[in-house]
């Protein structure tokens, strides 16, 4: 593949990962010779106003996509199934759903841990958001210090569910600051002025399928099928970017200065970390940035000399969704 000039598709441009997606190919200068958006018949025909300038949303056709170089998808698993490997007979496809992360012929990538897969695939799986942001953080650390376990407890922003999950956001706090019912549909409860410790569907082991997601893929993005990683995932109410308290054992001693002289050269990673100033990890401060703020590094009580405890926030939408999967399209087109 040419790295000039690229003819690239978004199936799912309108959704708030496309709309980033389309973004941050501009904001990064993707080499974008050809943009083409598609759409079922619905909104086939629609102009939007784009980065790239106005463009009319085509209608969705297999041999229409298999004839860009890249093609993204910001769609549901479903469509992905049924299509993603139709397209990818012609085109490189980098999809954001959880369709085939799990799969094992289908490379799970996190550009600065394991970019050098994109090389040769045509069918790449984006992670999970909540994934992608630990990921981040703890790559560097494994490498350095080897994890031994790893215990996450995710406040997610309300943006994890697209743009119906803000909508029902902000209709409910305008609702309860007027007194009246707030709305849940979107969500199982109201998330306004609450917290939600269930996102995705309930498995048989008491887990959500949202906090299996982040063991089993953080597993196979480090190559490591064994490694103990346990999580909670919370909906809280808030618009954008997910934050993370992470709990690990290291195989080696270490210290809080030690990781922070490794998390400060880490790539994809900004060290956030100066409680004596209130400075630390936030989604107001991680909000549209593209590093995981990195802070609250600390010793942890239980594990010692052989433990941290730290504090993330990523921003979903970003490192969690359209800036890892161009960040994909980026390595797969690298000399």
């Amino acid at each position: 593949m040419s790295a000039e000039n690229l003819h690239v598709g978004v199936i799912g441009a309108t959704g708030a990962v496309g709309v980033e997606l389309i973004n941050v190919m501009f904001d990064r200068n993707f080499p974008v010779g050809e943009l083409t958006l598609f759409a079922s018949e619905r909104s086939a025909g629609k102009t939007v106003e784009t980065k790239f300038g106005t463009k009319t949303i085509a209608l969705f056709s297999v041999e229409e996509a298999k004839q860009c170089d890249i093609v993204f998808l910001a769609v549901s698993g479903d469509f992905a199934k049924e299509y993603a490997p139709q397209i990818a007979e012609g085109a490189l496809v980098i999809d954001n759903s959880s369709a085939f992360r799990l799969n094992d012929d289908v490379p799970l990538i996190v550009p600065e841990i394991n970019g050098d897969l994109a090389k040769t695939a045509k069918l790449i799986a984006n992670p999970n958001c909540t994934t992608a942001i630990a990921a981040v953080a703890l790559w560097p650390l494994h490498q350095a210090f080897g994890l031994k376990k790893v215990i996450v407890s995710t406040y997610q922003a309300a943006s994890g569910a697209g743009q119906p999950g803000m909508n029902e956001l902000r209709e409910g706090l305008a609702a309860g600051l007027e007194g009246k019912p707030v709305p849940a549909e979107v969500f199982a409860h109201p998330l306004a002025f609450n917290v939600i410790p269930h996102i995705d569907s309930f498995q048989e082991n008491g887990y959500t399928r949202e906090e299996m997601k982040v063991t089993w893929e953080t597993r196979k993005i480090f190559g490591a099928p064994d490694l103990p990683v346990s999580c909670t995932a919370v909906r809280i109410p808030t618009e954008r970017t997910h934050s993370e308290a992470i709990v690990v054992e290291t195989e080696k001693a270490v210290t809080p200065a030690a990781a922070r002289e490794v998390l400060a050269k880490a790539k994809g990673v900004k060290l956030v970390d100066d409680p004596a100033n209130n400075v630390y990890p936030m989604p107001l401060t991680a909000t549209e940035q593209y590093d995981v703020e990195v802070g609250r590094i600390r010793s942890n009580l239980i594990f010692g000399d052989h433990g941290l405890e730290l504090f993330v926030a990523g921003d979903q939408l970003l490192k969690g969704a359209a800036l890892n999967a161009v960040q994909i399209a980026e390595a797969s087109i690298a000399d």
